[in-house]
């Protein structure tokens, strides 16, 4: 406590910043300036920083948070005799050992963390008790449906997005270093290679440099198909196949390490880890890991089917639903977790962290969701769900076309974890949400 003008006491707040700085990745703007448009509020300005970045921006009592969607960010509020003190960090265990470090643990509970959604600036004022409600203002709202129905058009807008983003990350990496993509031969991160291999011939870099690896753990499918892609693209050279035994796969290590317990991203970060683990261990040094996530989110790939809560008409009609979930403000919208891919994100970046890396998907980029947005997918489809099935396939291909001059392979959709070994021997290995949750809970009692 401190006593103002009129020697009354009023309570001080704290702001305990546990973010990596270095992981900041801006290509316009310095972090200075990029924290000074986050505490302005200003959604034009927010919108405008161009790259990877989790920001905290601090004036007297009031705090502004803002994120791109491949970077976790979270905040704990805790009670000081002093005045509140807030914690932001990327990671739950990083607030819990944090709250330790200043006597503060027992008001700890995982489920009392926030995390930041993607897309939105959150503004927080430290008061003291009672805490107001954060306010939420979206910076990007991505206009919808607006471009024309011709597939080769969308095509070259979309994957010429993803080109000019590749370049972006290719550019702010020394050309000592080698780049890698973790792939599986499917339409996401098959274009991503193509296109990254493509940029690095047109910036003059040596694509001697690139690695497609491909994890297989035993009698999975993805091995085959990322030797066939490469095959019919000329880029066979390029295959490094990561081998592991199926005892690579632990659910509590996973667990541990993503910090959720929702049952695909569990088994999408196990098959993240051991591809992480293999590449590690293989190459000590290696830093740069690209891939394909967020490319299903933005052309609306996954089956509407296995999730009763969708109907086709909602996938289409509503902004950003598998990026965002149904939204800040919703009855669904979660405080401990954001939506979507604002969420569970953190199965692609938690593992590549964990392991050294620093991860990279240009399918996360505004620009690139933007152009994804305008598609008009009712148009297109006439609500027909094997017709949007199709679309993704038929967008991608016709582009990197386009972009690359190669005629790219376009593969069934395959999800990741059902790729490096059987899906059933899979599950075998792994559990289910109840038994996730207990064990992400164990973390803490």
């Amino acid at each position: 406590m401190i006593k103002d003008e009129n020697h009354m006491l009023r309570p001080v707040s704290r702001v305990i910043d546990l973010l990596d700085p270095s992981l900041n990745r801006l290509h316009n703007m310095d972090v200075e300036e990029a924290r000074g448009r986050v505490l302005a509020g200003d959604p034009a300005g927010i919108r405008a920083i161009d790259g990877s970045f989790a920001l905290v921006a601090v004036d007297g009592i009031t705090v502004r948070l803002a994120r791109s969607m491949d970077r976790p960010l979270r905040y704990f509020l805790a009670k000081r005799k002093e005045g509140p003190a807030l914690f932001v960090a990327d990671r739950i265990d990083t607030l819990h050992t944090a709250l330790t470090r200043e006597g503060l643990a027992g008001q700890f509970h995982p489920s009392y963390t926030r995390m930041v959604p993607a897309h939105y600036v959150v503004d927080l004022a430290l008061v003291g008790c009672p805490d107001p409600d954060p306010i939420y203002t979206r910076f990007f709202t991505p206009p919808r449906a607006e471009a024309p129905d011709d597939l080769d058009g969308l095509g070259r807008r979309y994957i010429g997005a993803l080109s000019r983003e590749v370049e972006k990350w290719l550019t702010q990496i020394d050309q000592s270093e080698p780049v890698g993509v973790a792939f599986s031969g499917g339409i996401d991160s098959g274009a991503v290679l193509l296109v990254v291999h493509h940029a690095m011939l047109r910036l003059g870099m040596s694509p001697s440099r690139l690695k497609a690896f491909v994890l297989n753990l035993g009698g999975g499918p993805d091995v085959e198909q990322a030797r066939a892609f490469l095959a019919a693209t000329g880029l066979s050279m390029l295959l490094e196949e990561i081998d592991a035994p199926p005892g690579a796969l632990d659910a509590e290590t996973t667990v541990r390490v993503l910090e959720d317990y929702k049952p695909l991203d569990v088994e999408c970060a196990a098959m993240g880890l051991a591809l992480c683990r293999g590449i590690r261990a293989r190459y000590p040094a290696w830093r740069h890991l690209a891939d394909g996530d967020g490319g299903d989110e933005n052309l609306k790939d996954y089956p509407i089917e296995e999730n009763p809560e969708l109907t086709i008409r909602s996938v289409v009609d509503n902004l950003m639903l598998y990026q965002e979930g149904w939204g800040v403000g919703r009855i669904k919208h979660s405080l401990t977790y954001s939506g979507g891919l604002s969420r569970s994100y953190v199965r692609t970046y938690a593992p590549a962290r964990h392991c050294g890396f620093e991860g990279f998907s240009p399918f996360t980029r505004p620009d690139v969701i933007e152009v994804a947005e305008g598609i008009p997918f009712g148009a297109l489809t006439h609500y027909d769900v094997p017709t949007l099935y199709a679309l993704k396939g038929e967008i991608v291909r016709r582009g990197v076309r386009a972009v690359t001059g190669l005629d790219m392979p376009a593969f069934p959709k395959r999800r990741f974890q059902h790729g490096a070994m059987p899906a059933e021997a899979m599950r075998e290995r792994l559990a289910d949400e109840a038994t996730y949750r207990r064990a992400f809970h164990a973390l803490y009692t």
